[in-house]
């Protein structure tokens, strides 16, 4: 889940350099809803659990999962605008962001300040060692690997140092673009001479290994290292990563009591309610008030019908929230019954959502959808 993290981290950068989230108008919607749908989920979870033993659960119905949800947007095709599909995706992002200031503020314990001070030394020299134009990833590596080993020993959760990584990855290249095809054609033009009488020496089979290696290194420094370790990582996370954790993690157990014993469980009406209607109600409401404001706007095609069915749509939160389950409580059978609820409700956000943009969207002519 480090990696999952690392993966978030470099998507929140790169909205903050590159996306959404550059611009205050554009980014202001999302944000002030994300922030809505944070905080009425966890408010509906304390509502049913106040007075009780299992409070520490308020986090879990604050997640989104943003593979599953951006995933179900992608299946309706045309009829969700890519408006309102980037707004999913900023919320989501912004959500993530949420997700793991409450991890590194609520869900640790104990903390040792030597061993953060450590972890912290990692991600300080690790930028030390930019600035020194160090670019061998292993170092990097190294320094991560040292930096979750002394974040586990401090009670922090050691996840964090994936998005401290994240965040002090360069977003632009080493090499500018605009310098690239000059530099490349020379070394191509090299290689074409030295082979234009058909007989290749040692000496040129030397020169030339040597000029491709050059141009692969040009080639790999004419893209940002943030762009080139989100496209490594990606589908690491996407086909490995989560599978593996959802595998490793959602199994449930089917409750030996009667049904309607554990659907009033408090912890799985808290998640399921707070997931569903917590997160329809908290962005679709934080979102519908910041815009009638002057420093936020609609993104360009997208609707109320759509904001409502994002909103609902946002209340997926499998992955995210699973992994706060397993660290809110300590009694395993107080994560089984609430890991029900994050099923139950990640399922009927996912039906809802649907069926609201299935039901109001229309699709939209194939040069308009793409533009």
């Amino acid at each position: 889940m480090t990696l999952f993290f690392l993966l978030v981290s470099l998507e929140i950068k790169r909205e903050m350099v590159f996306g959404e989230l550059r611009d205050p108008k554009a980014a202001a919607l999302p944000i002030v809803a994300a922030i809505g749908g944070m905080v009425v989920p966890a408010g509906i979870y304390v509502a049913f659990n106040a007075g009780g033993d299992n409070l520490s659960g308020w986090g879990i119905p604050m997640a989104t999962d943003i593979a599953f949800a951006v995933a179900l947007l992608a299946s309706l095709g045309s009829r969700v605008p890519m408006g309102a599909r980037l707004f999913l995706l900023t919320l989501a992002i912004v959500d993530d962001l949420g997700a793991i200031l409450v991890i590194a503020l609520f869900y640790s314990s104990g903390i040792d300040f030597v061993w953060l001070l450590i972890a912290a030394a990692t991600v300080v020299l690790a930028l030390v060692i930019q600035k020194m134009n160090v670019r061998a990833l292993a170092v990097y590596i190294l320094l991560g690997v040292i930096g979750w080993y002394a974040l586990h020993e401090s009670g922090v959760h050691a996840t964090i140092i994936g998005v401290a990584f994240g965040l002090v990855t360069p977003a632009f290249a080493y090499l500018s673009p605009d310098k690239f095809p000059a530099i490349a054609t020379n070394l191509v033009g090299e290689v074409v001479v030295r082979n234009a009488d058909g007989v290749v020496t040692a000496d040129e089979h030397e020169a030339n290994d040597h000029s491709l290696r050059e141009l692969r290194r040009l080639s790999r420094e004419s893209q940002s290292p943030l762009h080139r370790v989100e496209n490594r990582l990606a589908p690491w996370v996407a086909f490995g990563i989560v599978p593996l954790f959802a595998f490793a993690n959602a199994g449930v157990p089917y409750p030996d009591v009667p049904l309607t014993d554990w659907l009033t469980d408090p912890v799985v009406l808290g998640i399921a309610v707070g997931l569903v209607v917590g997160k329809t109600l908290g962005i679709f409401g934080a979102a519908w008030l910041i815009e009638k404001t002057p420093l936020a706007r609609f993104p360009a095609g997208m609707t109320p019908s759509h904001l409502l069915g994002v909103s609902m749509t946002a209340g997926i939160g499998f992955t995210v929230a699973i992994f706060i389950g397993n660290l809110a409580f300590t009694d395993e059978d107080v994560v089984e019954v609430a890991k029900l609820g994050i099923l139950l409700g990640s399922l009927v956000a996912a039906v809802g959502g649907y069926l609201v943009l299935r039901l109001t969207g229309k699709e939209q002519p194939e040069a308009e959808a793409v533009s």
